[in-house]
């Protein structure tokens, strides 16, 4: 019962709480891993709880720098835990906005963070009573919980950070060797044979991968095995069922099959995938995360009928004769705080948001941060759906704009907006609410905590766009084209092209002649020359490098355009012979100029739905036939008892994702068959907090790459040339090393796991 319950600190006892050295390293702290939370977002659309890892480094740093109370720390790790949140809901949503073709500035990314994080701590000041006190016993909040029992441990004998920060150590440095140095190759491959020789065109039709990554393996621990095996399971389905099949049926047609644009016959892997099992990925995450919803619906309706029967009794706010852990900001606060951002958010005209979008934002927002927490309380940060809580904000959003008749593309912004802000408000609010429950467990005042994640939203809402759209930068590319039967009449100003020479922007915001939607740069006659292709959710995977050579090949009739914009014609090499696989751009007499290269983009799986459900309901395209196919994939998984939204995010993401986060569960259940733990131990043991810092080194290190690249500064350190077979694809040997580097990755994970918990 909540009347016999005693904090671990009274509510008599006075203790620094929150000092300047605890928000400063709590902000510090936040900023860290909210940046590793973005990279990891839009790599794998994942993010995983930062408060137990932070908490931790708190203790251990304030120990060193001399004593400090549990309080302090507290208010530490709740002060960092804002920056994972935000990051969340920025890296789920906003880069839907550079995938349709706008352009993304970052302004509009931090008022968007701001504006969802403050809203989302607001809700969950008149909540706090209702689900963190009245709901004690009832709502677990498993973070919370755990992370109180790292505070108390750490104040009574002493865990630190020696386990975090090895692991951030070593996924610093094996992320540096092997993708900025390249000492050994970074995605290994095979090819199955069994389906060689089935099709008259292509020799390459299943191909399964690894992204040998630090990050992702510590993903995979995290997650665990049961959750990572599904993901994995949707991974097999796309690579091993849906894409083989599209190939073997597919390659005697004659004809571009919609929403193809090229032969199947012509496709790679990564081109099917593109093209057709995306859309099947699309619709098996957008109705994974709507059933997980519909899954939860009695929570919901409860948590808010509970939720708004409380608000009555607490309105009159706090007193003086309130105990200090009762104490919470007035609730003037949330209806001053709330009026003040719908007025902001209604007379900002760059946020696409006028007074019907300001208004749904704090409707939706109020009942999303209620759902968030409700549910957070019952299963935890790591399962709440907030994916699917965006998606029926977008779909709701914009049937109401299709219902009151205000469609077409320049709608998408509004749309997306408001679905932005209530994402970055229910993950804030869910996150709050573990911060509210550790608080209450280890005895903080309510009051200071809001103050700290309020803190905390403020710094990693700016840190959070800096991160965004430098990562965009870092891997955007500017992609010739050639559309000879298309001539562009309306331009939305000038820029430089890749050769310095000043060139038109074309924007499309719906495909026309069969040029697809996007940003264009484009010469004085109209002709499109290229398209400037975003580095997160980009849909260019190829780029062109000069090439020379003493061979002389008979190209085909098919045109394609250079860098220097000239037209060459295309010669494609099927198998390594004179010239390495690939295709090629030569001139008339046959010498070859270009030779296509991969290129990495960071896959940004949930705004990659985001932008198709929004463009495809406001102007009405999409290829329904492979999104219901993905529909259906999810029923028939639930139907079975499966969890269809992880194994939806297996079908959407690419194998060699899916396969290193599998590597991942799989040690942790080796683990767990050795040395059985409780849930709540198991959340601050030796794995998860080694994973943690394999997860913030790999991102970090892989932000520091990607600032590298930005500058071109990647090619001066990169080693590959100088390590022969061991880096070149084509070689065996290079894979095989590859994945004994994993390996042996896994295995120090696993020998870091199995110790002794206690230090």
């Amino acid at each position: 019962m909540k009347g016999d319950f005693k904090p671990f600190i009274s509510a008599t006892e006075q203790l620094p709480e929150l000092t300047a050295k605890a928000l400063i390293l709590g902000t510090l702290l936040g900023i860290i891993f909210g940046a590793s939370s973005v990279y990891l977002a839009l790599k794998v659309g994942l993010t995983v709880s930062a408060s137990i890892p932070i908490a931790v480094l708190s203790i251990t740093v304030f120990r060193a720098l001399g004593k400090s109370s549990i309080l302090e720390n507290n208010i530490v790790q709740t002060t960092g835990s804002a920056g994972e949140s935000i990051a969340a809901g920025v890296a789920f949503t906003l880069p839907a906005l550079l995938i349709l073709g706008y352009d993304l500035p970052f302004w509009y990314v931090s008022v968007i963070a701001l504006a969802g994080g403050i809203l989302g701590v607001l809700m969950m000041i008149p909540l706090r009573r209702a689900l963190i006190v009245k709901e004690h016993g009832n709502l677990v909040y498993p973070e919370g919980t755990a992370c109180a029992e790292v505070l108390i441990v750490g104040e009574t004998g002493g865990i630190h950070a020696k386990t975090v920060f090895s692991g951030f150590g070593v996924g610093v440095v094996y992320k540096f060797l092997n993708s900025g140095l390249n000492l050994w190759y970074t995605v290994p491959e095979y090819v199955i044979s069994f389906y060689r020789g089935l099709t008259a065109t292509t020799q390459r039709i299943a191909v399964i991968s690894a992204e040998i990554s630090p990050e992702l393996l510590g993903v995979g621990y995290i997650i665990g095995f049961r959750i990572s095996a599904i993901m994995m399971a949707g991974g097999a389905l796309s690579y091993l069922v849906f894409i083989p099949l599209i190939k073997l049926f597919g390659d005697g047609l004659t004809s571009v099959i919609y929403p193809g644009t090229i032969l199947i016959s012509e496709m790679s892997v990564d081109q099917v995938r593109s093209y057709y099992v995306y859309y099947i990925g699309v619709g098996a995450v957008a109705s994974g995360g709507i059933i997980s919803l519909a899954r939860a619906l009695p929570m919901i309706i409860g948590a808010f009928k509970s939720s708004i029967g409380d608000l009555k009794a607490i309105r009159s706010g706090t007193t003086g004769n309130v105990p200090r852990t009762e104490r919470d900001m007035p609730i003037s606060v949330v209806l001053y705080g709330s009026l003040g951002l719908v007025a902001a958010m209604s007379l900002v005209p760059q946020l696409h948001l006028n007074v019907l979008g300001a208004i749904l934002v704090i409707l939706f927002g109020f009942f999303f941060a209620t759902v968030s927490s409700r549910i957070t309380g019952e299963i935890g940060s790591s399962s709440n759906p907030i994916s699917g809580m965006t998606i029926a904000t977008l779909l709701l959003t914009c049937l109401i704009f299709v219902l009151i008749g205000r469609t077409g593309p320049e709608m998408r912004a509004v749309a997306l907006s408001v679905g932005a802000i209530v994402c970055i408000c229910a993950s804030n609010a869910g996150t709050t609410s573990q911060d509210l429950k550790t608080g209450f467990l280890v005895g903080g005042t309510p009051r200071y905590m809001q103050l700290a994640i309020m803190t905390g939203t403020i710094a990693s809402g700016l840190v959070v766009g800096i991160t965004l759209l430098g990562l965009d930068k870092s891997y955007r590319t500017v992609v010739p084209v050639y559309f000879p039967d298309y001539v562009a009449k309306e331009f939305s100003g000038s820029e430089p092209g890749p050769n310095g020479q000043q060139l038109q922007v074309h924007r499309l915001s719906v495909e026309t002649a069969g040029v697809p939607p996007g940003k264009y740069l484009a010469n004085d006659k109209g002709e499109l020359l290229y398209v400037v292709d975003p580095g997160v959710g980009g849909k260019q995977p190829t780029v062109l490098d000069p090439y020379s050579s003493d061979q002389k090949v008979t190209p085909s009739d098919k045109l394609a355009r250079g860098n220097d914009a000239r037209l060459y014609k295309v010669y494609v090499q099927e198998q390594n012979g004179p010239l390495p696989a690939g295709t090629y751009l030569v001139d008339d007499e046959g010498n070859i100029k270009y030779k296509q290269r991969s290129v990495v983009k960071m896959p940004a799986p949930q705004p990659q739905i985001m932008a198709l459900i929004t463009d495809g309901i406001l102007t009405g395209k999409l290829p329904w036939g492979l999104v219901l196919v993905g529909v259906f994939t999810s029923i028939v998984l639930e139907l079975s008892g499966i969890a269809a939204l992880p194994f939806a995010v297996g079908v959407y993401l690419p194998f060699s994702s899916s396969a290193p986060i599998f590597i991942g569960g799989l040690v942790r259940l080796l683990v767990e068959r050795i040395k059985p733990t409780s849930e709540a131990e198991a959340e601050s043991s030796n794995g998860v907090l080694f994973s943690s810092g394999l997860i913030a080194g790999g991102s970090i290190c892989g932000l520091l790459l990607a600032a590298l690249a930005a500058f071109e500064l990647n090619t001066k350190i990169d080693l590959s040339s100088f390590m022969g077979k061991l880096a070149d694809p084509s070689s065996a040997l290079a894979h095989i090393v590859a994945i004994t580097m994993f390996l042996l990755l896994a295995l120090l994970l696993y020998t870091v796991a199995v110790r002794s918990n206690r230090q």
